[in-house]
């Protein structure tokens, strides 16, 4: 079996090859940390943006200029990669998952944020890591024993806390949050497969012409002439998510996985912040109880699998990215291509 298969580390040989890595100390582990806010902090803004465009544009039309804004950053991994090789994948077929699956993710996420408050939104997203959690037993080979199972379990039951299905009404934005998650937990997983065997460049290439293809068809149907200042306002998104993206390669670089993931679910925070400020939102207190419960099993899944006897693939702990991003963007492949650049 290949090392993909087993799920080893994005650009780094299986646990089994490699002895466990020594703590970073305190001070550099504190920094990762404070950058994995930061970059957090910075993406929580850029939803804020992709909310006050999507109440006048389709997803669709932000998810393509979004891709179109972000190519000249391919431009420079492109030239950045010196890693020999062609521009064709090694597994094709996964590669086309992982950038449909990709594409639906991002434009699932744009989608319920500009319909739902943003702390529900972020609340469902904070369900991928359950779902990848559940998806890396038959992709992966993970094996998840019974603590792992009932952290699934007890995350899923916060979920139905958020949404109270017949209790509330169920709309078009909680459908477009949950398939975001169950997308993006897909994306994930293979990128845990495959990542290890294809280019860097490639992972991050094919997801954004997927993207750019399946919206481009799509957008005579959605369209909406544009202004200047609303045009601005996605090239503000595609810096700030260079920005964060950047945060969060210092801050991977820094401190060890098990400190900087857990710092997504500082978004919460400024979902709160902001929806309140911004857009008059105040979720009902079922909603953050959810949230917590959520948070907490999703931060025991990491923790289990921080250590050694916990799991063999670590499919939440590496997966380094982030719902609703730009398709195709990854801290990891990111991380790869700006180490060969050195």
């Amino acid at each position: 079996m290949s090392h993909s298969a087993t799920g080893s580390p994005i650009g780094r040989p299986s646990r089994e090859q490699r002895p466990l890595p020594s703590d970073p100390p305190p001070a550099s582990n504190l920094s990762g940390a404070l950058f994995g806010l930061l970059g957090f902090a910075i993406f929580a803004s850029h939803d804020v943006i992709i909310k006050f465009l999507g109440a006048t544009y389709s997803p669709i039309q932000i998810s393509f200029f979004s891709a179109l804004l972000t190519f000249p950053l391919m431009t420079v991994l492109l030239i950045g990669d010196a890693v020999p090789g062609t521009l064709r994948p090694v597994h094709p077929r996964w590669m086309l998952v992982r950038s449909i699956s990709a594409v639906i993710a991002a434009v699932g996420a744009f989608f319920a944020f500009s319909l739902i408050p943003l702390a529900q939104v972020y609340a469902v997203l904070f369900a991928t890591p359950l779902l990848i959690t559940i998806l890396s037993v038959p992709l992966l080979g993970e094996k998840v024993g019974p603590r792992r199972a009932i952290a699934v379990i007890v995350g899923l039951i916060g979920v139905l806390v958020v949404l109270r299905p017949g209790s509330t009404e169920i709309g078009a934005g909680h459908a477009a949050a949950l398939t975001a998650a169950v997308a993006g937990a897909l994306n994930s997983i293979v990128v845990r497969k495959i990542g290890n065997d294809e280019r860097a460049v490639l992972m991050v290439l094919y997801p954004m012409l997927v993207s750019f293809v399946m919206m481009g068809v799509a957008l005579p149907f959605v369209y909406r002439p544009m202004p200047l200042a609303d045009f601005g306002a996605l090239a503000v998104v595609a810096v700030l998510v260079l920005l964060a993206m950047s945060c969060m390669v210092i801050a991977y670089r820094r401190a060890d996985a098990a400190i900087v993931a857990p710092m997504q679910y500082s978004q919460i925070l400024w979902a709160a912040l902001f929806g309140a400020v911004l857009f008059g939102e105040y979720p009902d207190a079922m909603t953050y109880v959810g949230t917590a419960i959520i948070t907490a099993s999703g931060l025991y899944i990491l923790r289990r699998e921080s250590h050694g006897s916990g799991s063999r693939n670590r499919p939440v702990l590496e997966t380094k990215t982030r719902i609703g991003l730009m398709a195709g963007l990854r801290v990891g492949a990111m991380t790869r291509v700006l180490k060969r650049r050195r």
